[in-house]
């Protein structure tokens, strides 16, 4: 056990609708804030950031994107460049260009993860608007290091599903809305904190090997558990939350029912060019085969748009 430390390191995720709750967010933060601040919001990869600039505008923090190695001083923004992920450790921030978790580099997960593991208690984690579950898994190690767990509240998310899955599976300290999560941070930052030993309270993890394969690389998938917390991995390193992961097989079968689509279609069309130049017994043969590619196609194609009307209209119903 070790005494004398402080709430200090505030992790912050984010992705669809992030940029304007973040500007919310830092608006309302102290000048003097006695903590470092780290941000992750979810960006292509060969996209330019701009967001350091909007952050150190809107609040009275100053912003950057950190280089690999810089020390942590507190009363700063340090924001996860493109495509690359953030970590701490031992006073100092990493970036890594490792394989993406749920699918995003910089990932939200592994932010939360790195700083929970080197500051346990230390840490407040936020989760705010975005889709799917990135941050969900990060928020729970928090919690399981002896960490702080703040939560959007879903009805006040431009997109609620990060804050809501967060919920499902990390024992939430704090649902707030927006507007509440800074002048929050402002209490919570400082206040004494005490470094247990969370061995003897830490859930089992089991991991077994499953059939699936990954989205990204297509290698074999293993599935682990502890306590809520569910994820997926393969031998690379590519790791998913379950929603995300389930997002991920729902683009691959999309994108292989389309090349189905492509491949059927150019067959009936190269069979009918075949056909122009054959006997009339062959091209009998040859107009079957192009009915059946070309009927085929039609079909997949059917089956296409009534999975993504039926998706388009399950997101509706949530949002």
């Amino acid at each position: 056990m070790r005494k004398d430390l402080h709430a200090d390191i505030i992790v912050i995720g984010a992705s669809a609708g992030g940029v304007e709750a973040l500007e919310l967010m830092v608006s309302g933060l102290q000048p003097d804030i006695p903590a470092a601040l780290f941000v992750t919001l979810h960006l292509p990869a060969g996209s330019t950031s701009y967001l350091p600039n909007i952050l150190s505008r809107k609040g009275p923090l100053p912003a950057i994107h950190p280089r690999d190695g810089d020390p942590i001083k507190r009363g700063s923004i340090y924001v996860a460049p493109p495509d690359q992920h953030l970590l701490v450790h031992h006073d100092r921030i990493h970036l890594s260009s490792g394989p993406k978790e749920n699918r995003a580099r910089p990932a939200i997960n592994t932010l939360f993860r790195s700083a929970a593991v080197t500051y346990g208690p230390r840490v407040v984690g936020v989760v705010l608007t975005g889709a799917l579950d990135d941050g969900s898994a990060g928020l729970w190690e928090i919690k399981q290091q002896g960490g702080t767990a703040i939560v959007q509240d879903p009805a006040d998310a431009q997109f609620p599903d990060m804050p809501r899955n967060a919920m499902g599976i990390a024992p939430v300290d704090y649902v707030v809305p927006l507007q509440d999560v800074a002048p929050l941070l402002n209490t919570l930052v400082g206040r004494p904190v005490v470094w247990h030993d969370h061995e003897e309270g830490t859930p089992m993890k089991t991991v077994r090997r499953t059939e699936l394969t990954c989205p990204d690389c297509r290698g074999p998938i293993s599935e682990s558990r502890q306590g809520s917390m569910v994820e997926y991995a393969c031998l690379i390193g590519h790791r998913y939350s379950p929603m995300t992961f389930l997002a991920a097989h729902a683009e691959t079968r999309e994108r292989a029912l389309w090349g189905a689509v492509v491949a059927l279609e150019e067959g009936a069309t190269i069979a009918r060019q075949v056909a122009q130049h054959s006997t009339w017994e062959a091209q009998q043969l040859l107009e079957q085969e192009a009915s059946y590619n070309a009927n085929a196609a039609r079909k997949i194609r059917e089956l296409l748009y009534s999975l993504i009307q039926e998706n388009a209209g399950q997101v509706r119903d949530e949002i």
